[in-house]
C-alpha cells in the first residue's frame, strides 16, 4: 500500500478503537504518527537510507516488535505492543480482518508539554531534574547488556566507519546545509582524532563502558510524570546503539547546547560522572558530541530530499541543519584541549 493513501487510511478516526473525534498527524524522515488522543500509532515508512532498512514488511514488522522490546527498558508503560494494519476488500482496519498490509507500534499518548524540550523552553528544567536524569542514566548503564561483541562497536575502526559514512552522505549537502570549509575542517579533524587518539577508545573498551544503549538520546525523548519516562531508542541498527555510554551521554549534552544551556550541559556531565564513576568521560565526550550534533545535522538534511514534506518544513530542516552543523564544528576545535 502506498504511503499517501495508507495515510488517508489511518486519519479516518472511525477504524479506531477508542472513536477519537479527530487523529493528529505527524511525519518523520522514517515514521509516519497518528495520534488519536489515547494513544500512538507509530508506522514505518518503506525507506532504506543504508544505515537503516525499512524496505519490506518483514523488516517493518521485526523492527516494530525491537522498538517495543528495546523501550520498554527506559519507559515499560508508554510501549503498549504491535497491531497489525489490515485490508478486507476496501475497508482499512487494525487488527482486523483480512491481508496485512502494515504493522504499527501502539504507545501511550503522553502530554507533550511534560516533554523535556518544551519543559526547557517554559524554562522549567530545574538542577534537581537534571541530576535525576543522570541518576537514572548511570543505572540504566550499569545493567544495560555488554559483551564482546557489543564492545567490539566501539572500535575506532569501526567507529570510523559510522563517521566515513555520515561524511560520504552529506557531501550532496555542501553549499546547502554545510560550507565545505566546516564540512572539511570537521571530517579532518575527526581523522586526526582516529590517527592520534586511537588507544582512548581501547581504553574505554577495557573499562567496560561499552554497552547495549539508547542511541538517541535527546530532550524530546524524555518525559515528566510520576516517573522518568526515556524513549524511541534506535530499534533499527545496532551500531548506533551498540556505543559507549559516553556517546549517550554526549547526545543529550549536544542537544542541551543546541537549545542554548551550556549550563545544564555542565551540570549534566558533572552530575553524571559523579553518580557513574565514569573519570574518563571527558576524553572522548567533545569527540562525541561532534558526532552526535554531525548526526542531527544529516538527519535534518536527508529531510529536504523527502517528497511528502511540505516545502515550509523544509525551510526549518534547513536552518537546523545548519546550526547542528556549526556545533559539530565547535566542539570539533575543542578535541585537543582534553587529549
Amino acid at each position: 500500500m502506498d504511503i499517501l493513501s495508507l495515510q488517508k487510511a489511518l486519519l479516518n478516526p472511525k477504524i479506531y478503537p477508542d472513536r477519537p473525534k479527530e487523529v493528529r498527524f505527524f511525519e518523520t524522515h522514517i515514521s509516519l504518527l497518528f495520534f488519536t488522543g489515547n494513544h500512538v500509532y507509530k508506522v514505518k515508512k518503506p525507506v532504506d537510507f543504508g544505515f537503516l532498512d525499512f524496505t519490506s514488511l518483514e523488516k517493518r514488522k521485526y523492527f516494530c516488535e525491537q522498538e517495543v522490546t528495546l523501550n520498554r527498558r527506559l519507559s515499560p508503560k508508554i510501549y503498549l505492543g504491535v497491531v497489525k494494519i489490515t485490508q478486507d476488500g476496501n475497508q482499512i482496519l487494525l487488527d482486523g480482518r483480512g491481508e496485512v498490509v502494515e504493522y504499527a507500534v501502539k504507545m501511550k499518548q503522553i502530554p507533550e508539554d511534560l516533554l523535556m524540550d518544551k519543559l526547557l523552553e517554559k524554562d522549567q528544567v530545574t538542577l534537581k531534574m537534571i541530576e535525576a536524569v543522570s541518576e537514572k542514566l548511570a543505572r540504566f548503564y550499569s545493567t544495560a547488556e555488554t559483551s564482546d561483541f557489543i564492545k567490539s562497536f566501539a572500535r575506532p575502526e569501526r567507529i570510523k566507519q559510522d563517521t566515513d559514512e555520515n561524511f560520504e552522505q552529506t557531501e550532496k549537502y555542501i553549499a546547502v546545509t554545510i560550507s565545505k570549509d566546516v564540512y572539511l575542517e570537521i571530517q579532518n579533524r575527526t581523522n586526526d582524532f582516529f590517527r592520534t587518539e586511537a588507544e582512548i577508545f581501547h581504553q574505554r573498551i577495557a573499562a567496560d563502558r561499552i554497552r547495549d544503549c539508547h542511541g538517541d538520546l535527546r530532550l524530546e525523548h524524555i518525559f515528566w510524570e510520576d516517573e522518568i519516562s526515556i524513549f524511541d531508542c534506535i530499534e533499527f541498527n545496532k551500531r548506533f546503539r551498540y556505543t559507549d555510554t559516553a556517546a549517550d551521554i554526549a547526545f543529550l549534552a549536544m542537544d542541551l547546547d543546541y537549545h542554548g544551556r551550556e549550563d545544564l550541559t555542565e551540570h549534566l556531565i558533572q552530575t553524571y560522572i559523579q553518580k557513574s564513576g565514569d573519570q574518563d568521560l571527558m576524553k572522548v565526550l567533545n569527540f562525541y558530541k561532534c558526532y552526535r550534533a554531525y548526526v542531527r545535522g544529516k538527519v535534518e538534511s536527508f529531510r529536504l530530499d523527502d517528497p511528502n514534506i511540505p516545502e515550509g518544513e523544509k525551510r526549518g530542516a534547513l536552518q537546523r541543519a545548519k546550526i547542528y552543523f556549526n556545533l559539530a564544528q565547535r566542539d570539533a576545535l575543542k578535541f585537543k584541549l582534553i587529549s
